[in-house]
């Protein structure tokens, strides 16, 4: 045991070995942390209004949800996706948990999925009354 302790002050291979795993972990992380927060999955050259129901509001971490009932071309209901911010950066942008109700007919502006399917990410919406709640973050985006 002498001889690892000696062998860590000393500044042997033991510290070598312990800076490489912290920095490879470092890597890992910062990997990770960029990939959740990648918008690659979305066209944002499409700015896209739709139009529907809230079936749900979905008021959890790490991202809140929009599940809207829109109608389609044939007399059914397609169901859409809208990934919004975290409750925490909602709340600060003056979002409660109950801003949209199931039953609220919005318009919402999203940039859609580039896979086609029906989702996409929050810009911003209009209520039943005309108030208009947006994602501060893009307020200020240049339009497509």
């Amino acid at each position: 045991m002498a001889w690892n302790v000696g062998l860590w002050q000393t500044g042997g291979e033991m510290k070598k070995v312990a800076a490489g795993c912290v920095g490879a972990l470092l890597l890992l992380a910062a990997g990770s942390a960029s990939a959740h927060h990648s918008f690659a999955m979305f066209d944002r050259s499409k700015e896209t209004t739709i139009v529907g129901v809230v079936h749900e509001f979905q008021w959890t971490n790490p991202h809140s949800w929009i599940e809207l009932d829109v109608p389609n071309e044939s007399d059914g209901v397609d169901k859409w996706s809208i990934e919004l911010n975290s409750p925490n950066n909602l709340s600060r942008q003056g979002w409660k948990s109950d801003s949209i109700k199931p039953g609220d007919k919005i318009s919402v502006v999203i940039w859609p999925l580039r896979s086609g399917e029906k989702g996409g990410l929050f810009i911003s919406l209009t209520l039943p009354d005309g108030q208009v709640l947006d994602e501060a973050a893009f307020r200020h985006r240049p339009k497509p």
